[in-house]
């Protein structure tokens, strides 16, 4: 058995991300950019007005002095006259500054006088304008190889006239569920038999990350068609996600079949809590995740290893988002041998509120949570109010 630190390691180095392909930009949301991407202009690209109102010299304005209007300039417009002594032009937000202006005097700080001509009534102003290249300068640096696109970065790539954005392909993910006890969720159960949710679990997992996921489908616990199917799964997939058959029954006979098709095991269990039964092999550029069949076992180790895993085949370093957060109440566990990450959720006053639950099959638990806190090895006790470590998921 070997610590989560150790596994997390194991899944995430010596990980060549996928090839590149170039996409049209509205197609980029949640994918993961293989170049740099660089201004191809300033920004902004002119000295603009960061207000409606007046632009002006300011050694021209005081309180009560009335100026003529020369011009009105709207966004979008070249300004065809230049602010000279006692003149201003009228302006509107994000339009081009006129030449000769130092300020813009905001609109509710004058008054209209008569027609073309504007009163200054309060001539306390700031500049009131956006400096050409004061946010980016042509040919700088916008986005880093590796970012993960999300609408901020699509605003990005929009502003620098990336209409096409070189991406690292999405990895194909096959996800298998095993065990004779499953049937498909469309199925009227009988006795002995339980729905398989673990697939459909961890497919809006893997597609929720922008992984290419397919689903396929139960294997009964024969070595046989286990064997058969894996085989099938790694030729069009780079990634197989299997729960369950990797524990020690009599039936558990996936660990043995990678180990027959030439895949080296890093590992097999790890000390987590749910979660210990994890299997993680590799054969070149082809990799299997065995996950626990428990579905809260599956869902964690998931979020925990194999997310981190996946974005890596695909050129991003994920970093989980982690809270340090107090306890809303004081929490105990019985077995204190392996590292614990409870399903949480996080209370109105910012306290971590660990929801109970009846061990790794209790799934309706996950369905309330915001979080996994996490319990030190060797914990048995956390005192209300004392601070720990929160996995946002």
């Amino acid at each position: 058995m070997i610590s989560f630190e150790e596994a997390f390691v194991l899944t995430t180095t010596g990980i060549e991300p996928t090839d590149r392909e170039v996409i049209a930009l509205e197609d980029c949301i949640g994918r993961i950019l293989a170049l740099d991407i660089t201004s191809d202009t300033d920004m902004p690209p002119f000295d603009k007005a960061a207000v409606d109102g007046y632009a002006c010299r300011r050694e021209d304005i005081a309180d009560g002095v009335v100026l003529p209007v020369v011009e009105v300039v709207s966004a979008g417009k070249v300004p065809v006259n230049e602010i000279t002594k006692g003149v201003c032009s009228k302006i509107m937000t994000g339009a081009m500054l006129p030449s000769g202006a130092d300020c813009v005097v905001m609109v509710e700080q004058t008054e209209t006088e008569r027609e073309a001509f504007v009163r200054i009534v309060d001539a306390r102003t700031k500049d009131n304008i956006a400096r050409k290249a004061e946010d980016v300068s042509f040919g700088q640096k916008v986005l880093q190889s590796g970012t993960l696109i999300g609408p901020q970065q699509m605003a990005v790539l929009a502003s620098v006239g990336a209409a096409q954005v070189s991406v690292h392909k999405r990895v194909k993910v096959c996800v298998f569920s095993t065990g004779d006890e499953l049937v498909e969720p469309d199925q009227l159960l009988t006795k002995g038999k339980i729905r398989n949710s673990n697939a459909v679990q961890l497919m809006a997992q893997a597609q929720r990350m922008g992984a290419e996921a397919s689903y396929g489908g139960i294997i009964a616990d024969n070595e046989t068609e286990i064997r058969t199917r894996i085989m099938g799964g790694l030729q069009t997939n780079q990634v197989l996600i299997l729960s369950g058959g990797i524990s020690m029954g009599d039936f558990d006979y996936v660990p043995g079949i990678l180990e027959e098709l030439g895949m080296k095991i890093l590992f097999k269990t790890i000390a987590v809590q749910p979660g210990k039964p994890t299997v993680f092999a590799r054969n070149e550029n082809s990799f299997v995740f065995a996950l626990p069949g428990n579905p809260v076992s599956s869902f964690n180790i998931f979020e925990l290893l194999a997310k981190p895993f996946l974005y890596r085949l695909m050129g991003h370093e994920f970093a989980v988002p982690v809270l340090r957060l107090p306890l809303a109440a004081t929490y105990t566990r019985k077995a204190k041998q392996r590292l614990g990450f409870v399903p949480s959720l996080i209370n109105a006053q910012g306290e971590v509120v660990p929801i109970s639950y009846h061990g790794s099959a209790h799934i309706h638990a996950l369905s309330f949570a915001q979080a996994l806190m996490q319990v030190p090895l060797g914990t048995e006790t956390i005192e209300k109010g004392e601070f720990v470590d929160v996995r946002l998921i």
